[in-house]
């Protein structure tokens, strides 16, 4: 009799273990992969243990957005994936991306960031829910501004406050520019979005009317009023780099720049506040960088996919990330959580950023192009922007050029 209760045991034990689902996600590869696999094994994988569900995590190094593209064509796809909003629509277009509405209530919605679940929005449907997020902050090292006996820059300041401490900061500091500037659309567009402008309008074409031309003015006149040089001219690719190299007193980046001036310039006392404010509309603009968890259309394992979702995404595992500084939470509570509370530089930085993502934001678009490929749209206008910049072109026949190559690309 014991004989047979033990081979019963055994075959129970082994038929929970055949029963376990597998559900496979992607997403980037590098740290990214310890960071999520450690995820998985603290808090989503335990949580659904009971379940019989198991999550893994495949890291995908490389251009992570043509390996999607490749995997959803030839149905080799994982279950769950990354889609960055900035290649979102062609993706959920393709018909490869479950909608998920049926699997999430609005009840279900609701605690998570408003603009952040519109990023994912396509046709009223729900496509992607967010993971984490980025805005953009102005970030200015204190000690120069001190050096050059200017204010530091604050939330009040407008395009003009700002423009002009940042002129007195490298008139003061003669190898030193106010601000570092980048012909880049995705350190521009939020102050054309200020100004009232949309990249894409209510018929899906892009249209650089007046007020894109304001704030295109004012954006390329920084270099010329020696409120900022350009990052080329300073050995610089990017605006984080000229910070961390004291090359200027100003970046404007989002909060991957703690991380970077916590190694570069361990030691520099710096601060953080929101995107200037356009002097005539009084409002900020600012971007949604994010990335969202979404389904395979042709996974086997709904079901369990959807558990592991929402695990992912949970208070429980959102907090996990935040407290070890990963990344910013898309939930809406974890606004108050302990950790934007703590001093610090970094906190404050993070606290910047994901309030640009709320009420300090003002007119908060997602990153994204429409239908468009995104290289193919942002060119024209880093095209425009440089050629003012150096002088090759006035800003009226660079904002006519842009506007016929954007033409070209909406036919």
């Amino acid at each position: 009799m014991k004989r047979w209760v033990v081979i019963g045991v055994l075959l129970s034990v082994l038929g929970g273990a055949l029963a376990q689902t597998t559900v496979r996600l992607a997403g980037f590869g590098g740290d990214n992969t310890a960071v999520v696999s450690n995820l998985l094994k603290e808090v989503v994988n335990p949580a659904l243990e009971k379940e019989g569900i198991k999550a893994v995590y495949e890291g995908i190094e490389g251009d992570y957005n043509a390996s999607l593209l490749n995997a959803l064509s030839a149905g080799t796809a994982a279950d769950l994936f990354y889609v960055d909003v900035n290649v979102s629509e062609p993706i959920f277009a393709s018909g490869k991306v479950e909608p998920l509405d049926k699997y999430f209530s609005k009840a279900d919605i609701a605690p998570f960031i408003s603009s952040l679940v519109q990023s994912f929005t396509i046709g009223g449907k729900l496509y992607g829910i967010p993971k984490d997020f980025n805005t953009l902050a102005v970030v200015y090292n204190k000690d120069l501004f001190d050096e050059a006996k200017v204010p530091y820059p604050n939330q009040t300041d407008t395009w003009d406050t700002f423009k002009a401490k940042l002129t007195k900061v490298q008139s003061a500091l003669k190898d030193v520019a106010g601000l570092c500037v980048v012909a880049d659309y995705a350190r521009f567009g939020e102050f054309a979005y200020a100004a009232g402008w949309k990249p894409i309008n209510a018929q899906g074409k892009t249209m650089l009317d007046a007020n894109f031309k304001r704030a295109f003015t004012w954006y390329t006149s920084l270099v010329k009023d020696r409120a900022a040089k350009f990052a080329p001219d300073l050995g610089e690719g990017w605006t984080g780099g000229c910070l961390g190299a004291e090359k200027s007193a100003v970046a404007i980046e989002g909060a991957w720049i703690g991380g970077f001036l916590r190694d570069k310039a361990p030691n520099m006392n710096y601060g953080s506040t929101y995107i200037p404010l356009d002097p005539q509309t009084k409002k900020r603009g600012n971007f949604i960088f994010t990335v969202s968890w979404s389904l395979n259309a042709a996974s086997k394992n709904k079901d369990a996919a959807i558990k592991v979702l929402k695990a992912l995404t949970s208070p429980e595992a959102q907090n996990w990330v935040l407290n070890r500084g990963l990344a910013l939470p898309s939930r809406k509570a974890l606004s108050t959580s302990a950790v934007f509370q703590r001093p610090g530089k970094e906190n404050e930085l993070n606290r910047v950023v994901f309030n640009g993502s709320t009420q300090m934001g003002g007119v908060v678009l997602p990153y994204k192009f429409g239908k468009y490929n995104a290289a193919d749209w942002q060119r024209p206008f880093n095209e425009a922007m440089q050629a003012v910049i150096t002088g090759k072109k006035t800003v009226d026949q660079a904002i006519a050029d842009a506007q016929n190559e954007l033409n070209r690309l909406m036919k």
